[in-house]
């Protein structure tokens, strides 16, 4: 590095771009490089709102107006409430009822709000046929859907895909939450074609999570890769189950730095008024 003040001026030398140490792994980048074509990656300022978050409603630790103070004070301009749906028992998912009254309360609260929006969302299981687990008449009142896999991890590839496919089928689908339900160091993911699912998703029209929380970080920078090189946008979300997890977006962005996208990938890049659009099938 003599002579050189900045890793900047290193590349420069060499007449090529700048390649953030995100981007350092060997693919493709010394070309990009080349021809001046590195991506502007995502940073947290681009996230416009939080997509995936949980309240005492069913297992997170604060209520929904502790959850959109905290939105609020993130400088988000929305938080979709995505509690879970009436299969996942342990935690307290929502019944029918259930969802119905948070709806409303919702729609009341929206009224006394000033600086953000609580969106109406679910964090719905996908069963074991690939059925939501909630009647097309209530997944119909909500703003989207997170639609994510809870049970019956150790299926086959080709069956837990197909249960995967059938689901994106539904009208109702939007986000593919934590993709392929993961725990780092504690448990691994199902198996899924995530060739196939990318593909399904691009048809119909959905979009899929990076999950920011540390035990998840999924999808994979390699298959959020994948999914953006298809034309699939990603949600970057923290999965928030108090206010304090707001702060694991940083995660998520790192995540989706290491797959090269920029701010246009991401789904939550969007203000409202453009992702309600973007999100009716």
């Amino acid at each position: 590095m003599e002579g050189f003040r900045t890793e900047k001026d290193v590349y420069a030398q060499l007449g090529v771009s700048f390649i953030p140490p995100e981007l350092r792994e060997g693919r493709d980048e010394i070309e990009l490089a080349a021809r001046g074509e590195i991506p502007t990656l995502v940073c947290s300022e681009d996230i416009r709102g939080e997509l995936h978050a949980h309240s005492t409603s069913s297992d997170g630790i604060h209520t929904i107006e502790e959850m959109a103070q905290a939105a609020k004070d993130c400088g988000y301009e929305y938080l979709g409430m995505s509690d879970h749906s009436q299969s996942l028992k342990i935690a307290h998912g929502l019944s029918p009822e259930d969802l119905w009254n948070q709806i409303r309360f919702i729609d009341k609260l929206n009224g006394s709000l000033s600086g953000i929006r609580i969106l109406k969302s679910a964090e719905v299981d996908i069963l074991i046929d690939g059925a939501l687990d909630y009647p097309d008449d209530l997944l119909n009142e909500l703003d989207y859907t997170v639609c994510s896999i809870h049970s019956r991890f150790g299926l086959g590839k080709a069956d837990q895909t197909a249960r995967v496919l059938r689901a994106m089928d539904n009208r109702y689908f939007n986000i593919f939450g934590h993709a392929t339900g993961r725990l780092l160091l504690k448990r691994p993911g199902y198996e899924l074609d995530v060739g196939r699912i990318v593909e399904h998703a691009r048809e119909n029209r959905c979009f899929i999570e990076i999950n920011s929380s540390p035990d998840r970080l999924d999808m994979s920078a390699e298959n959020a890769r994948l999914a953006v090189e298809a034309g699939v946008r990603v949600a970057i979300t923290t999965d928030a189950h108090s206010v304090r997890d707001f702060g694991y977006l940083r995660f998520g962005i790192d995540q989706a730095r290491r797959a090269g996208l920029g701010k246009d990938s991401i789904l939550n890049h969007l203000p409202w008024s453009k992702l309600q659009k973007v999100l009716k099938r």
